[in-house]
């Protein structure tokens, strides 16, 4: 899943108190989902390899031991730097059985580092949060993540999958198409812009019959495409309805702009949150299309059906996983590598976070070593945070300790 992240100011303090309740509220809620969804398929795929009696120590014995010996590691854009467990702020604290569905998920396809340790996470699925924190600090090794320059402060956005109403075939209100892949995308690159594609005879020949639905508000297929995958709730010909999830297949490889931006740098408006630009777009309804071409960058789709086990994940990331609501992020992947499980803490303002998170897609936006981009999960409460989500943020990679020789 590729998606962009927009730059959001931040709400004021009378404002933000009722939305941090609420999305507190909506992060919980959200976790039972994962939970009920993941318990069967954990069951089935648990391994009979034991776990390691002699590392699994009591985690008040190794969270404030010091860390295994070892240098500095270069990963990429960063370097890690080994640290005791007791440096991870509120480890004691995260319901770790949340993080453990999408880390069972990221064991589908995990990182070549972890496919030993793969096992154990799958028969601690169902382990207490005691004897997984046990586990932890006796399998893996913290290591703070830093830039290059030693920074190692950096910045949490968010992002969500988008929860639409589209019809199957144009109406009198839904005439904004949304597109599978044109035939001629590979030929041409960059394919044709957003703005071509809406003036140009050729374009839309290349487009015609591709459609795979239309939506009422031109608005809400550009915050689509931005997020990179969303819930679509189809109207068919027959007036039935069925929800399915509209994944990326593709763009037309033209660089994203920021339409916050675009509007910022036209002293249009001083919030450049998407309440904002919905605002600004409410007053301006003759400037919408030029807005909207102002981001060259347009995303095709793919339909995919949603069964009750994929409705309570997100969409595939990066890594080729379906993302967890409120313990994905997406990272650079020059910094983290895919599946790798991550201690992050963001203490505000809009929400504190604490907790373990794995490392499970990226994002054209999400560049550098203290970089993330936390999936919020669907709906209108998840965008309403990942739309405002903005704050300084740590990082710590959890890798596999290295054999005592």
């Amino acid at each position: 899943m590729v998606h962009h992240t927009i730059s959001s100011s931040r709400p004021s303090a009378s404002s933000a108190s009722s939305r941090i309740r609420s999305m507190n509220r909506f992060l919980g809620a959200s976790r039972v989902w994962v939970v009920v969804a993941l318990i069967v398929g954990a069951l089935a795929a648990c391994s009979s390899v034991p776990l390691s009696e002699p590392d699994a120590a009591p985690a008040e014995a190794t969270a404030s031991a010091a860390p295994a010996p070892g240098p500095v590691l270069a990963q990429g854009r960063s370097r890690w730097v080994p640290v005791p467990w007791s440096e991870l702020p509120g480890f004691a604290d995260d319901p770790l059985h949340e993080a453990w569905n999408a880390w069972v998920r990221s064991c589908e396809r995990p990182p070549a580092a972890f496919v030993p340790l793969c096992p154990q996470v799958r028969r601690l699925m169902l382990g207490s949060a005691d004897e997984q924190r046990a586990w932890m600090t006796g399998q893996l090794q913290p290591y703070r993540v830093e830039p290059l320059d030693g920074s190692t402060e950096g910045l949490l956005t968010g992002y969500y999958e988008p929860l639409l109403e589209a019809t199957r075939q144009p109406t009198a209100t839904h005439t904004v198409p949304l597109y599978r892949p044109p035939a001629t995308l590979a030929s041409r690159r960059p394919w044709y812009s957003r703005q071509e594609i809406d003036t140009l005879p050729e374009a839309l020949a290349a487009l015609r019959g591709r459609e795979i639905g239309y939506l009422a508000d031109p608005v809400d297929a550009l915050v689509l495409q931005i997020q990179g995958s969303g819930r679509v709730r189809i109207t068919e010909s027959d007036g039935s309805q069925r929800l399915v999830r509209l994944a990326f297949a593709g763009s037309n490889e033209h660089p994203y702009r920021s339409v916050g931006g675009w509007l910022l740098q036209q002293g249009a408006l001083r919030d450049a949150s998407w309440p904002g630009i919905r605002a600004w777009v409410a007053r301006n309804p003759h400037r919408v299309q030029e807005m909207l071409w102002s981001n060259p960058r347009t995303i095709f789709f793919r339909e995919e059906p949603l069964s009750p086990l994929d409705a309570a994940f997100g969409p595939r990331g990066a890594q080729g996983v379906p993302l967890t609501p409120g313990r994905s992020i997406a990272v650079d992947r020059e910094s983290i590598p895919y599946g790798t499980p991550v201690w992050l803490a963001s203490p505000g303002p809009l929400v504190d976070l604490k907790r373990l998170v794995l490392a499970q897609d990226t994002g054209s936006a999400i560049v550098g070593a203290v970089r993330a981009d936390f999936f919020a999960g669907w709906g209108p409460e998840a965008g309403e945070l990942a739309g405002r989500l903005k704050q300084p943020l740590r990082l710590w990679v959890l890798w596999p300790r290295q054999p005592s020789r």
